[in-house]
């Protein structure tokens, strides 16, 4: 990670903007900037603690996804819908996840134009590994306090369910 900045550039920037006349909406981009390079941040170090792994974040989702399935398996329309990706995208992680040994692809048993993605031993052993990696270098150390954790959840719950992420 490069070396921290001397100030804060979204702070500036929200100045700026308020300088140049759009005050009215100076703190919702700063807020909305901010959640973005949070996110950019929270990403480059769960992607650093997956690497040894040679997993992406995403690749590793699916295989919790189908971790915590009763079957360790899923029709793939419905884990591109859980997983809130477009259908190339699982089918992308599908593709290396199965060349890795970790996913199979099984055709579904009643309905011929549905595919099942499975976890295989080799899978469910790695995102076991992985979770534990995780939970002890990311989530346990977010970076936020744990007073502020609460709020933070229904404060971005809420956001979401307003712009259509879920019913609720």
């Amino acid at each position: 990670m490069a070396a921290p900045l001397p100030r804060d550039p979204i702070a500036d920037a929200q100045e700026n903007w308020a300088k140049h006349g759009w005050g009215n909406v100076a703190e919702p981009m700063a807020a909305i900037t901010a959640i973005m390079r949070t996110q950019q941040i929270l990403m480059a170090r769960a992607e650093s603690a997956l690497k040894p792994f040679g997993l992406t974040f995403a690749r590793y989702e699916l295989l919790a996804l189908l971790n915590f399935s009763r079957k360790h398996e899923l029709p793939m329309n419905k884990a591109s819908a859980l997983l809130q990706v477009h259908p190339t995208s699982v089918t992308n992680a599908v593709d290396r996840l199965e060349q890795a040994g970790l996913v199979t692809r099984e055709p579904h048993p009643t309905d011929g134009r549905t595919t099942l993605v499975r976890l295989t031993s080799a899978g469910s052993s790695l995102v076991r590994r992985a979770t534990e990696t995780l939970n002890t270098e990311v989530f346990a150390d977010s970076g936020f306090p744990q007073k502020d954790l609460g709020p933070l959840i229904r404060i971005l719950a809420d956001f979401r369910q307003q712009a259509g992420d879920f019913e609720g």
